[in-house]
């Protein structure tokens, strides 16, 4: 489990960016693969779910995980949430109550912890290149400032992801994010004519604009075999049939 620096300084919450190191599940979902959409059996996710559970020490089932779907869609979680199997649509869950974890699940994709130290807020965001492009972060943060939270006063960590150089993009990628502003250009890395996307400095520069200040990318490449995460990139390169997914939490205690 990578802890953030930054939130590590607040008692007050628990949280983690998880591996695949530590779980059940066996052969290309070895072994902490988080991912009920997965073809991993059903017994091993949901062990596997239990023991990152027992890490941040919640319950089981008060972990509220979604159906992702690379949307610009969100939750707020509030005290009257009813838990049931099925699991709502959408990328984003924000909440202010104790002891309810709220995670996303990722594979090569963006995880985003976010924190308002004085309202005591948490949000977590899934956010691929489809969603940062249609806007789920921006969604996030606007419904916590009209909601009464400061920019400044939020934190957020972008979580380890893909790296430039293991994301390459075709040209019709390119020219989608440059038609909607040319100053995603900088973006993009041309090497040996082929063309690569940063995809957690775009995020990282969206959440600037938003007026977040402070930041905390965790550079840990998930393509990279060395760091031991989940990555769809590096199964599809393999020809592995599938992959398993990483988990991102956070909770107030």
């Amino acid at each position: 489990m990578i802890k953030s620096k930054k939130l590590s300084k607040f008692q007050e919450i628990k949280h983690g960016f998880f591996n695949k190191e530590g779980g059940k599940s066996e052969g290309i979902y070895k072994s902490l693969n988080c991912g009920i959409g997965s073809s991993d059996t059903k017994k091993n996710v949901r062990n596997n779910l239990k023991i990152v559970c027992k890490k941040i020490n919640c319950s089981s089932k008060k972990l509220i995980l979604l159906n992702q779907i690379h949307s610009n869609k969100f939750y707020f979680i509030g005290k009257n949430f009813k838990f049931n199997k099925k699991k709502l649509k959408g990328d984003a869950l924000i909440t202010n109550v104790k002891n309810i974890a709220i995670a996303v699940l990722t594979a090569d994709c963006v995880p985003i912890l976010i924190y308002d130290k004085n309202l005591k807020i948490i949000s977590v965001i899934h956010a691929g290149w489809k969603g940062a492009y249609i806007g789920i972060i921006r969604k996030v943060i606007k419904f916590l400032i009209k909601n009464g939270s400061n920019a400044k006063d939020l934190i957020a960590v972008i979580g380890p992801s893909i790296s430039q150089k293991n994301y390459e993009i075709q040209k019709d990628f390119k020219d989608k994010f440059l038609k909607k502003d040319k100053r995603n250009k900088i973006f993009f890395k041309l090497i040996k004519n082929k063309t690569y996307f940063s995809l957690n400095k775009c995020i990282y520069s969206e959440l600037k604009k938003l007026g977040v200040n402070n930041l905390e990318i965790i550079n840990k490449d998930t393509f990279d075999p060395k760091n031991n995460f989940f990555s769809a990139r590096r199964s599809i390169h393999n020809k592995e049939n599938d992959y398993g997914r990483n988990i991102s939490i956070i909770m107030i205690n």
